[in-house]
């Protein structure tokens, strides 16, 4: 199939586009490079343009003729959500509906989209199923709360196929060391704990006060080429309507574990210091990946403690050329 992927030169996006090509599809990436990177175009041809812009999403959906869509572009730190609520309707929303539109304009029926285990709020039972109830309690969540509820008004108005993807802590770098985790700022665990392993400076614990085992957050990490060839199930098996799938590994591990891990894996000291408990961040979070088993045959597959950090550490230290500062 040929596919257009809106954000593809994003962390997640960039690596869905390989698992793609490696599957023999053909990506085609539509990005404005706010969070992505034209280093990471490297497996199917470059769309240059911004899902704000409608007339420009028509124009490249009706010459490029995509048999599907997936659905990456969008802002994503859920801190500067609180603090830019309107920017994030506006861009994650709205942006959506515009991809929705121009293909509706071309004829374009499939649409995989990059949602989030966030959707679900602070759970009301572990692990997390599809069917729970979604209580977002961040305008981020809520812009991709929203996204999936148009996707199913969409899907029950039209022969839609469409298929929300429900993330929990994306995380790991491309095996082959092509790709990796490249925010600006960053704001996730791994990457900021190996460099900080890296450049020997301290690394901030966000509370050790927590009703957990060991006083840390517990979390479901997932490495993002496990989420990219997930992407590529989800694509082969869409069918009419609206469906929701948990992306994950079904455990949880707390910060100190993954700050264990890394000592193991780099075999180098983390210089620590605890600050307080941020705000809204529920104890512990993993999902249930059953149904993501039974209906795509989907199963983390590299989702190790050792594999996740071994390839984040890996780019860490030593990326590419043509991906350095």
């Amino acid at each position: 199939m040929k596919v257009l992927v809106t954000g593809g030169a994003g962390y997640i996006g960039s690596h869905a586009c390989k698992a793609l090509a490696r599957a023999g599809h053909e990506p085609i990436v539509f990005d404005n490079f706010s969070g992505g990177h034209r280093w990471a175009v490297r497996y199917g041809p470059l769309e240059e343009g911004d899902v704000g812009d409608l007339s420009r999403l028509t124009e490249v959906m009706n010459r490029v003729r995509p048999d599907a869509v997936m659905h990456f572009a969008a802002l994503i730190s859920v801190g500067e959500s609180v603090d830019e609520p309107e920017l994030y309707y506006r861009v994650n929303v709205g942006g959506a509906v515009n991809v929705l539109a121009a293909m509706r304009a071309a004829g374009v029926k499939r649409f995989v989209f990059s949602s989030t285990g966030t959707v679900h709020g602070p759970p009301p039972a572990l692990p997390i199923t599809e069917d729970m109830p979604l209580a977002p309690i961040s305008p981020y969540g809520r812009s991709k709360a929203m996204v999936e509820q148009i996707l199913a008004d969409a899907a029950a108005a039209s022969d839609l196929s469409c298929v929300a993807l429900r993330y929990f802590n994306a995380c790991g770098a491309d095996p082959d060391g092509e790709l990796g985790e490249a925010h600006h700022p960053e704001t996730h665990l791994i990457p900021l704990l190996l460099v900080a392993i890296r450049d020997g400076a301290p690394l901030t614990l966000n509370g050790e006060d927590h009703p957990t085992p060991d006083g840390t957050c517990v979390r479901d990490y997932i490495h993002v080429s496990d989420l990219a060839r997930a992407h590529v199930l989800a694509l082969e098996a869409l069918k009419p309507g609206f469906r929701a799938y948990n992306l994950g590994t079904g455990e949880g591990y707390s910060v100190r574990q993954i700050i264990d891990a890394a000592r193991q894996v780099t075999g180098r000291p983390v210089d620590m210091c605890v600050g307080p408990r941020r705000p809204g961040d529920a104890p512990a979070i993993w999902a249930d990946t059953a149904r993501a088993a039974a209906e795509l045959r989907f199963t983390a597959e590299s989702s190790s403690l050792a594999t996740i950090i071994e390839t984040a550490w890996n780019w860490t230290v030593r990326p590419p050329a043509y991906a350095r500062p």
